[in-house]
């Protein structure tokens, strides 16, 4: 598959991949420079950049408020998100000398970390069980570094991951498209920036001004989809954001964060 095509969500009329079906746990691969050659190369790169295209071309010209199916795979996913939303309520920062990096994120972290395949099985039916640990990587991946203490857009594309696993295993459908970014993504996006917050993480590989944001990537791609046919003057269609406002785009900036544009 061509860097630039689409991969299709399955179907909702397509049966569930077969249980029998092999699933590793993920390592890391990527250590040198080369080894981005071997991934652009890859059909997993097919794949993860197909399914971002498909997302986009999926909410091309639509606002949040637009009007979308809400399938019982979302709703838990949903349900999974405001998990760990409350487990950040339950674990209040401490106090510590350094004003950045709260160790308390790492109490945290522990418990995702304990808990993640658990959560995972909420989502993935009981006959892709065996897919489960596999899954979980991605979502233990996505939350940032519990070492670091730190946030990037790498963790950021952890998640998009883990939601593209659950597509190629038959839990997420093409119905499912506009709701995997508008309530799916968009609620990832609010318990990201709670952590960020909460715990001060620091951003991970920061680009400067060279970066259109220290912590997320996405959104802008998305965003700017969301934007096709937007008849207003752009700066008018963002203005909501700039004054910390309920916007119907991703592409916006939130109080306390740093979007380079």
């Amino acid at each position: 598959m061509a860097e630039g095509e689409r991969h299709s969500l399955p179907d909702s009329s397509e049966d569930s991949p077969p249980a029998t079906q092999n699933f590793i746990i993920p390592k890391k691969e990527i250590h040198t420079v080369p080894d981005m050659g071997k991934w652009k190369r890859s059909q997993a790169y097919a794949d993860y950049i197909g399914f971002i295209l498909t997302l986009n071309e999926g909410v091309k010209g639509k606002k949040l408020t637009f009007e979308y199916t809400v399938s019982e795979a979302i709703e838990k996913l949903v349900a999974l998100l405001n998990t760990l939303d409350r487990w950040i309520d339950e674990t209040p920062p401490v106090d510590q000398p350094s004003r950045f990096g709260n160790k308390a994120y790492r109490t945290w972290y522990a418990k995702l970390d304990e808990e993640a395949e658990n959560l995972v099985a909420t989502v993935v039916p009981t006959h892709l069980a065996a897919a489960v640990p596999e899954v979980a990587v991605y979502l233990k991946e996505a939350v940032g570094n519990s070492t670091r203490i730190d946030y990037g857009t790498g963790h950021e594309a952890a998640f998009a991951a883990f939601l593209c696993c659950l597509c190629k295993i038959g839990v997420l459908r093409v119905d499912d498209q506009i709701a995997i970014v508008f309530k799916v993504f968009n609620r990832y996006l609010e318990v990201m920036r709670k952590l960020q917050k909460t715990y001060r993480m620091e951003p991970a590989g920061s680009q400067g001004v060279w970066g259109l944001d220290d912590f997320q990537f996405l959104p802008f791609i998305w965003g700017s989809s969301q934007l096709i046919d937007e008849d207003r003057p752009l700066c008018r269609a963002l203005q909501p954001a700039v004054e910390h406002q309920c916007c119907p785009l991703l592409v916006q900036s939130e109080p306390g964060s740093h979007p380079h544009v």
